[in-house]
């Protein structure tokens, strides 16, 4: 048997394995994979340590611009990573690029440099593990997946509930099973008391960060506390808010269990309603209508007040007319209609394999073993050349529809999504903010030139 039919042959059974948890490499690795992380912020470093835990990579390079946050990663890394080998660092991902060659490159920046790092790595020839929303605006996004498809990279979007074993087990049993019925409705939301409230000074960046670099294409606002680390999402210039942060995960995930494509038209309307005192200028109230045809996905934030549903305070409801499923990050319910049995599922922990998920500094700890699956899937796509499980058309269809939203609600009027085109139908002034002015010298993405 050659290595290619050995391949085919096993592709089906690791998919199996990485649904339930466990892992066998596809093939034995005559060397470490290369890794590369561009962003050893928070996430960037959950999720790497969770590639650790599962392959001997080798580590070979961290950038960051901030010369702190880059020289403590490097000794974690070192700590942790079969060789103990340190990662060089580097302030400039184009660098880094230049310098060293990686069979991964996982970019984890703040999302206004997802697609320049994104593309600069599969153009220097490595598979792509990108943190998302992909992009923070549309025409981003079609040329980081034009750049995908142009090289033949394989790129997986962090959009982690599509590797969550619980919710494939409540995908697998109440919707494939056909316990729902008929869906005609999902509900989506997030309560979480999450929007910055404060109102620090701005003041000077800190002499260990490289502000300018870290801004890059965005607009530069005036440095304060909340820029960096951590609290960037409070401000639109380097996001899309909780729609871009937290709809686009209970969002992707709905359309993946429902195995639901784009939305036709997509409206939006809210705004700062309630904290009106904070620096931040990302809404505190909104609702968005995602239309499927036949399934309209309705999202709904309030960081303030309480959730009508305390026990799932950020989820997804989706209703049939046999019952409704209940799931979040932690658990799922499906409740049925009638007297039909009721189903239930909780997050996988493995503190028996990985005991070190107990006490990791920032860990969310239910969303490990999410990470490790999600990880599973790009090692296997990569050794068959497939398409992963979150794979970059997947990851723009999902961020595309959310900054569409914000859009929405922007103009005031609802919009209808062209996907072939890629082009708002019969609106000319929508279409003209689907790409983001960049700040010099730094030029926009083309989807055509990439």
């Amino acid at each position: 048997m050659n290595r290619r039919e050995f391949l085919r042959g096993a592709a089906a059974g690791a998919a199996l394995t990485t649904a339930m948890g466990s892992f066998v490499p596809l093939y034995a690795q005559s060397k470490p994979r290369r890794v590369g992380l561009i962003g050893p912020g928070w996430y960037g470093k959950s999720a790497l340590f969770r590639l650790l835990q599962i392959e001997p990579v080798e580590v070979v390079a961290l950038c960051d611009v901030d010369k702190r946050m880059v020289a403590e990663a490097a000794e974690m890394v070192a700590a942790r990573q079969k060789s103990k080998k340190t990662p060089r660092t580097f302030s400039d991902y184009r660098e880094m690029l230049k310098q060293e060659q990686f069979d991964i490159v996982h970019v984890a920046t703040p999302d206004h440099w997802h697609a320049l790092a994104m593309i600069a790595a599969v153009k220097a020839g490595a598979d792509v593990y990108v943190e998302k929303p992909v992009s923070v605006d549309v025409i981003e996004g079609q040329a980081m997946l034009a750049a995908a498809r142009k090289y033949k990279r394989v790129v997986q979007v962090n959009m982690e509930r599509r590797s969550t074993p619980h919710l494939i087990e409540a995908r697998d049993r109440v919707i494939k099973e056909g316990k729902l019925g008929k869906v005609a409705y999902a509900e989506i939301c997030c309560y979480y008391h999450m929007r910055a409230g404060n109102n620090p000074p701005d003041t000077k960046p800190p002499e260990y960060l490289d502000y300018e670099m870290w801004t890059g294409p965005a607009p530069l606002r005036p440095y304060c506390s909340l820029n960096h680390p951590r609290s960037w999402r409070a401000f639109m210039e380097y996001g899309n808010g909780i729609v871009g942060d937290m709809c686009v995960h209970m969002f992707d995930m709905v359309r993946w269990m429902l195995d639901l494509g784009w939305p036709t038209r997509i409206g939006s309307s809210g705004g700062i309603l309630v904290d009106k005192k904070s620096k931040a200028n990302i809404t505190d109230t909104q609702v968005a209508t995602f239309d499927f045809a036949d399934i309209p996905v309705v999202w709904t934030h309030r960081t303030w007040g309480t959730a009508p549903d305390p026990q799932y305070p950020w989820a997804a409801f989706i209703y049939g007319e046999k019952g409704t499923l209940k799931a979040d990050v932690n658990k799922y319910e499906f409740i049925p209609q009638g007297q039909s049995e009721k189903l239930q599922g909780k997050a996988l922990y493995e503190y028996d394999k990985y005991p070190e998920d107990q006490t990791e500094k920032d860990l969310e700890r239910h969303v490990a073993s999410a990470l490790r699956g999600h990880w599973r899937n790009l090692l296997d796509m990569i050794d068959t050349r497939g398409r992963p499980v979150s794979d970059i058309e997947q990851g723009y269809i999902s961020a595309a529809s959310c900054i569409m939203a914000n859009l929405s609600c922007q103009l005031g009027r609802q919009l209808v999504w062209d996907p072939d085109k890629g082009q708002v139908v019969g609106d000319e002034e929508a279409n003209k903010l689907l790409a983001r002015p960049y700040r010099s010298p730094w030029a926009h993405p083309d989807p055509n030139q990439v």
